[in-house]
This record gives structure tokens, C-alpha cells and sequence, in this order.
């Protein structure tokens, strides 16, 4: 299959090879539409070389975009439900889920606050009281 380049070139040739009088208008007007052609398809190859480089771009584009999505949207990791417009913990390892007995709402504390012992459910107001065992293998002292 010919190029519009190639055409265009193959209707010059055609042209050129006719031997028509040039001193006809109606010679001149097919030359005139020749020349025309040709310009065209350049331009349309030109385009078509650009577009060709732009899709590339976009391509590139839209992976680079999906990482920073992934990196910064990414929820598949996150095991809990509290990753919502409300919690910006994200489940990071500093973190723990707890569930309010009395409104059953999911909230993200960080270690500094089950030291408190008691806080108030930001979704009820309810207290919530904290206690902790020792689950280690250390000889830390039972007094919490």
C-alpha cells in the first residue's frame, strides 16, 4: 500500500511524463493541483511523524502516572476499612485498628494515643478504655 507521499510523488511523475503544453490554463491548473497535493502530503507526513511521537509521550505519560496513582491512591495493601476520607493512617505499622463497641466505626490510633489508656470515638463521642498485655518474651513489668 502506497504512502499519501508516495502518491502524491506517483501523480507528479504522471503529470511530468504527459508532455501536456504548458502554456494551457488547463495544464497549468493540473500542475498547480499537483504542486498542492504534494505540499499536502508532506504535511500530512510530517503529522503523522509527530502524532506517532506524541503517542510515545502519552504512553510514558500514562505509565508514570499510573505508578504515582498506585503510589499514592494504592489501598491494596492496606488491610483495614478505615482508609477513607476520614483516616489518613493508611495502616501503617505504627498503627492499629480498633472498632467502637458502641457505634461499631472503624478508627486508626497511632501507639501514642493507646498510651492515653482512654480516648473518645470521634464518630460517637463514646470513651474507649485501653488495656494492655505483654504478649512478649521479655521481663517487662505487668503494670499497665
Amino acid at each position: 500500500m502506497m504512502t499519501v507521499t508516495e502518491k502524491a510523488a506517483y501523480l507528479k511523475g504522471l503529470a511530468e511524463m504527459a508532455h501536456l503544453d504548458a502554456d494551457k490554463d488547463e495544464v497549468k491548473l493540473i500542475k498547480a493541483m499537483v504542486d498542492t497535493i504534494e505540499e499536502m502530503a508532506l504535511t500530512i507526513a510530517d503529522l503523522e511523524d509527530e502524532i506517532a511521537m506524541l503517542e510515545e509521550l502519552v504512553d510514558e505519560i500514562d505509565e508514570d502516572l499510573g505508578d504515582v496513582e498506585e503510589y499514592v491512591f494504592d489501598e491494596d495493601d492496606c488491610d483495614c476499612d478505615c482508609c477513607d476520607d476520614d483516616c489518613d493512617c493508611c495502616c501503617d505499622d505504627d498503627y492499629v485498628e480498633v472498632e467502637c463497641p458502641a457505634c461499631h466505626e472503624i478508627i486508626c490510633l497511632d501507639d501514642s494515643i493507646l498510651d492515653e489508656e482512654t480516648i473518645q470515638c470521634p464518630a460517637c463521642g463514646e470513651t474507649l478504655e485501653f488495656e494492655f498485655d505483654c504478649d512478649c518474651d521479655c521481663d517487662c513489668d505487668d503494670e499497665d
